[in-house]
């Protein structure tokens, strides 16, 4: 379910955050499923359960998950946050098309590589 990049110099506490966010977004994880333990996710990926700990927290307070106690973390029902974050990255796209657009970068051209892009496999 989650791969961690070695190479990768974000913390992995940040690599766990990203996959899990993505895979919740995807519809892979739906709503009020349940996350592995901090234990069992920790013994999967060899790293330190206080490391997923801290991932587990961060995707509380950004809303992708909730706790119950004496249960674990499940994935949460809120769409709005799936609704954040295509946005967000609506408006990161928005500054990269103007970046483009200054560099003298045609409609036509950035639509190819867009299309390009999108069908490489390893996405």
């Amino acid at each position: 379910m989650i791969i961690i990049d070695y190479q990768d110099r974000r913390p992995l506490y940040e690599q766990i955050v990203e996959k899990f966010q993505m895979l919740i977004i995807k519809g892979v994880l739906v709503p009020d499923s349940q996350l592995p333990s901090v234990r069992k996710l920790a013994m999967e990926l060899s790293i330190n359960p206080n490391t997923i700990q801290k991932a587990y927290a961060q995707l509380e307070q950004q809303g992708f998950i909730y706790p119950v106690k004496g249960r674990g973390n499940f994935v949460s029902p809120n769409l709005k946050v799936i609704e954040e974050q295509k946005r967000l990255y609506y408006e990161e796209l928005r500054k990269l098309i103007q970046q483009g657009r200054n560099m003298g970068v045609t409609v036509i051209e950035m639509i190819e590589k867009i299309r390009a892009i999108y069908q490489e496999e390893d996405l």
